[in-house]
């Protein structure tokens, strides 16, 4: 399957047609909070909230989208049709012809909280879940990444994490090491906290 990652300009046009939240996620989140690109990127993620879902079909009708099944299984995402908790990813071209250029991931809130999929006691005010590129884009607070990218760390989570540190405010920090605690109560990051 091959992806083409759309640029960060384009996604911020198309999405700036979804009348609800949303950010950029994953590397591309790190790279606009520490202000440069430092790595490749074989995606671009945009986190949806998972009520939010149909927005983003609606807002890019014409688009192809596909809801990756778990285990790993892509099926079309039918108009219209509301994804359940476990299905979390959906990856969208213009065209069949088209490569992929985005993936959406979807995550859930409980009224004015965002809520970790991981643990549901970790929760966050939704207003408080992103931040503003220069640039004006919006992208998912860092140290809510890096709690997503803490989970079976690969070399490019590593490299994230160690570009993102030095931006980190002690509040930053702070969150960021009790989520950690909360999830497995240790982890190669505390001590860096």
């Amino acid at each position: 399957m091959t992806w083409d990652p759309a640029p960060l300009s384009e996604v911020a046009t198309l999405f700036s047609r979804v009348r609800t939240p949303w950010w950029i996620a994953g590397g591309h989140a790190i790279e606009l909070a520490v202000g440069h690109a430092f790595r490749e990127h074989a995606d671009v993620d945009v986190l949806v909230l998972r009520r939010d879902q149909l927005a983003v079909q609606e807002a890019l009708p014409d688009w192809e989208w596909w809801a990756a099944d778990p285990p790993g299984t892509l099926r079309p995402w039918r108009p219209a049709e509301v994804l359940p908790p476990g299905i979390d990813d959906v990856w969208c071209r213009p065209s069949a012809a088209a490569p992929w250029r985005i993936q959406v991931m979807l995550d859930e809130s409980d009224g004015d909280d965002w809520v970790s999929r991981r643990n549901p006691t970790l929760r966050r005010a939704i207003d408080r879940l992103g931040a503003v590129s220069a640039g004006g884009i919006p992208y998912l607070a860092t140290e809510v990444q890096l709690y997503a990218k803490s989970r079976n760390t690969r070399p490019k989570d590593e490299q994230d994490f160690a570009a993102a540190l030095p931006i980190l405010d002690e509040a930053q920090r702070r969150w960021l090491a009790e989520a950690l605690r909360r999830i497995s109560g240790e982890h190669s990051w505390l001590d860096r906290l």
